[in-house]
C-alpha cells in the first residue's frame, strides 16, 4: 500500500535534503515553490502525512498565513532564528532545530545531531536517518525551547561576533572568547525577552561552544550577517534592552574604514 504524500513548501536546498529523504522512505512528495497555488494543491492533496516548510526566516510568517486550514495540522518547521512566538496559536506543530549544511552541489555536511520536537518529529528523523543525518528526538516543549535558543545563540553570536573579528568559530573562541562571551550574554538577554523565560547563561554557551567544536572551520559571518544584527537590534529596542556591545558593532559596521 502506497504511503501517505507529504508536502515540501520552499525546494531551496534545505528543502530538497528533507524531499529526498522522504522519497527514500516512500511517501510521494509534492513541491510547493513561488508559482504553486497552494489552496489548488490542497484540494488534491487535503490530508497529507506532513507539510513541511521549508522557506527562509523572512518568508515564514507570509507562508504561514497562506497555508490551507487542512494543512494546518500537519505543519513542520526548519526555520534559523525560530522560536515559539513564530508558530503560536498553530496545534500540533513539529519543529526541527537544523544542525547541518547544505550548499549547492556538495553533500549535506553535519555539525551536530539536529533537534525534532513534535508529532511528525519521528517522520522527521526516519527521513534524515536514510541521508544519515542524525536527529534528536526532544519530548519536552521547555527542553526545545532550548534547542532553539542555542541555535539562535550559535548562529547570532558567530555573526554579529564575527563582523569584527572574521575568521571561523574556532578562531572566534579561541583568540577572542572574552569579547565573544560579552556578544553571547546580549544576545541571550534578547532570547530571554523574546520568549519570556531565563536560562543558565554557562549551559547555553558550553552548547554553542559544542557546535563549534563539531564544526571548527565554520565560517563566522556571511551575507545574512548585517541582517541579523539589525534585527537583534531590533528586538533590543521593542523590550527596551540594554545590548552595549551590539550597538557599538553596528557602529563600526557603519562608520567608513580608516585607511
Amino acid at each position: 500500500m502506497a504511503k501517505k504524500p507529504v508536502v515540501v513548501i520552499g525546494m531551496g536546498e534545505m528543502g530538497s535534503v528533507f524531499a529526498r529523504g522522504l522519497l527514500r522512505l516512500g511517501h510521494p512528495v509534492y513541491p510547493v515553490n513561488r508559482d504553486t497555488k497552494m489552496k489548488k494543491l490542497a484540494h488534491r492533496v487535503p490530508a497529507p502525512k506532513l507539510v513541511l516548510v521549508a522557506v527562509g526566516e523572512a518568508d515564514l510568517q507570509a507562508v504561514l498565513k497562506e497555508v490551507p486550514k487542512s494543512w494546518r495540522k500537519r505543519l513542520a518547521l526548519l526555520q534559523n532564528e525560530l522560536l515559539p512566538d513564530d508558530y503560536v496559536g498553530l496545534d500540533e506543530v513539529s519543529v526541527i532545530s537544523v544542525w547541518f549544511e547544505k550548499k549547492k552541489g556538495q553533500d549535506a555536511k553535519v555539525i551536530i545531531p539536529s533537534p525534532a520536537f513534535g508529532p511528525r518529529a519521528k517522520l522527521l528523523a526516519k527521513a534524515l536517518a536514510t541521508l544519515d543525518i542524525p536527529v534528536k528526538l526532544i519530548d519536552k516543549p521547555r527542553d526545545m525551547l532550548f534547542e532553539l535558543v542555542v541555535k539562535n545563540l550559535y548562529i547570532l553570536t558567530s555573526n554579529i561576533a564575527g563582523l569584527r573579528c572574521g575568521g571561523t568559530v574556532s578562531q572566534l573562541w579561541a583568540e577572542h572568547q572574552p569579547f565573544a562571551r560579552g556578544v553571547a550574554n546580549e544576545v541571550i538577554a534578547i532570547q530571554e525577552g523574546l520568549t519570556g523565560s531565563r536560562f543558565n547563561n554557562d549551559e547555553l554557551v558550553a552548547a554553542m561552544v559544542r557546535a563549534f567544536d563539531g564544526d571548527p572551520g565554520h565560517p563566522c559571518t556571511g551575507r545574512s550577517a548585517p541582517a541579523r544584527l539589525r534585527r537583534a537590534l531590533d528586538h533590543a529596542d521593542r523590550l527596551e534592552i540594554k545590548v552595549p556591545m551590539l550597538r557599538q558593532i553596528a557602529d563600526e559596521q557603519q562608520s567608513p574604514a580608516v585607511l
